[in-house]
């Protein structure tokens, strides 16, 4: 083979060796052109780095407070939650002294309409007790036979009304106070202790008139039922000019005037003299006892708490 194939063909073999290189060889073996581009890269990095922002944290996170700052704070906060305190507890002093006064206005309205009306059911039972006594009287030493005219009002009276002369207080604010726990709202430690009697002493007169019904329910209602002329009541109704009043008011029109109704004891031939007298004086009895133990403690107690109400309250007394 000839010289110049020889050199030919080693130039050859030697091409694929050098484009199998690494391209960071060429790197290696140039390094000026590595340096070349580290250079040229290096303006554009300080660039972004001169515009990008600089974050700093605000003073009073690097710096430790005071302790004035600390206190002054403490001073602000303690102010709020104080005044807040105050602003509400004034909001509900507020509330609970209108809320007082308005139920003292109507306990002392409930209270001054049955102080008016205890005072009429005395009245009328001191006059029964009189008629109880005229009716035990004649019950004794009359013959039973002709009657006069001022017999059949005082029989009926002492005998066949009961309701009439039954005081029934109402506590319909006093059980509402109660019930609602309301009677908070009073602070005065008198105006508490009378409002206290005054439960009990409405409790003493219900029982007692509970007591009085069911003496007029046995003896004295079998005893009406077998003596009394129920027609003299119909009689007095018919002429009596306002038919719809209470029967005790139609009783009293009858004693002012001048009209007579007749009226009889029936069964007289089994009537017990003896013992209708002992049943009228029982009667007068409990109710003279009712008088002067539970309606006088009633009375006397509604007018201290009505007086309690208008000194606390300046309540208008009319």
């Amino acid at each position: 083979m000839s010289e110049e194939k020889k050199i030919e063909q080693s130039d050859n073999n030697d091409k694929p060796a050098m484009d199998n290189r690494h391209p960071d060889s060429d790197r290696e073996a140039n390094p000026e052109s590595q340096q070349a581009t580290s250079n040229q890269s290096a303006p554009s990095e300080q660039l972004t780095t001169e515009n990008m922002e600089v974050h700093k944290h605000p003073r009073h996170v690097t710096e430790k407070k005071k302790w004035g700052e600390y206190f002054l704070e403490f001073l602000m906060i303690f102010l709020a939650v104080f005044l807040g305190f105050v602003a509400e507890n004034i909001r509900e002093n507020i509330t609970d002294s209108h809320h007082e006064k308005r139920f003292a206005q109507q306990l002392y309205a409930e209270l001054k309409g049955d102080s008016a009306v205890v005072e009429s059911k005395l009245a009328a039972r001191l006059e029964k007790e009189i008629d109880m006594d005229y009716l035990s009287s004649y019950f004794k030493d009359s013959s039973l036979m002709s009657l006069p005219r001022e017999f059949y009002p005082a029989y009926a009276t002492s005998t066949f009304l009961i309701n009439s002369y039954s005081f029934e207080p109402k506590d319909g604010i006093l059980s509402q106070l109660k019930n609602s726990g309301s009677l908070r709202y009073f602070k005065n430690v008198a105006l508490q202790k009378l409002i206290g009697d005054i439960s009990v002493c409405i409790n003493n007169v219900r029982y007692r008139n509970e007591q009085e019904y069911q003496y007029f329910a046995s003896p004295i209602k079998l005893f009406i039922l077998k003596h009394f002329d129920f027609n003299w009541i119909n009689q007095l109704r018919k002429n009596d000019p306002n038919p719809d009043a209470t029967i005790l008011s139609i009783i009293n029109r009858y004693r002012q005037s001048n009209k007579t109704i007749e009226g009889q004891i029936l069964n007289l031939s089994s009537f017990d003299k003896s013992e209708a007298v002992n049943m009228i004086i029982f009667y007068k009895q409990m109710l003279v006892s009712t008088r002067t133990l539970q309606l006088k403690d009633y009375i006397l107690t509604n007018h201290k708490l009505l007086e309690e109400l208008r000194k606390n309250y300046k309540l208008d007394d009319k």
